[in-house]
């Protein structure tokens, strides 16, 4: 594990809120130099503390009004690999994220839709009929708070 002093973890607090900032600017709000603060955050990437930046678009305004959350229990364990059944839902363009998780379901899902009736079809003829899949359990998404996590 990385040793964390306060100034890197300034550098991790404002890249969370905004990814795009150049190291220059960055380095300008924090008083630091252009290259002192690059070295930084190659030094937090290069440990595995940035593991990358992303580009997270807006859901509904392209068109996707709803977001739900769906447990997925596979129904024929030892039957159908979990590779198999993470490479057939991964391919699902509606799935945005398919976790492995421990408890009473095997898999959750994030999964947007235009609607509920899309959201429907979604799951009956893509997600339903995937190798293994078997009891699900579905939580519509009302609202998201964008919270960064602790950093230390």
């Amino acid at each position: 594990m990385i040793e964390l002093d306060d100034t890197d973890r300034t550098i991790l607090r404002a890249l969370v809120q905004d990814a795009t900032q150049s190291a220059g600017a960055l380095g300008r709000k924090l008083g630091l130099s252009q290259p002192a603060t690059w070295r930084r955050i190659r030094r937090l990437e290069t440990a595995g503390v940035i593991k990358g930046r992303r580009l997270r678009l807006n859901a509904e305004a392209l068109g996707f009004g709803v977001t739900v959350f769906l447990g997925v229990k596979l129904a024929r364990k030892g039957q159908v690999s979990l590779e198999d059944f993470e490479r057939a839902v991964s391919a699902i363009p509606e799935v945005q994220t398919v976790e492995h998780v421990l408890g009473l379901y095997d898999y959750r899902l994030r999964v947007v839709a235009r609607d509920l009736s899309d959201f429907e079809r979604v799951l009956r003829r893509r997600i339903m009929t995937l190798p293994g899949a078997g009891e699900v359990e579905a939580n519509v998404l009302l609202s998201e708070e964008r919270l960064p996590g602790p950093i230390g």
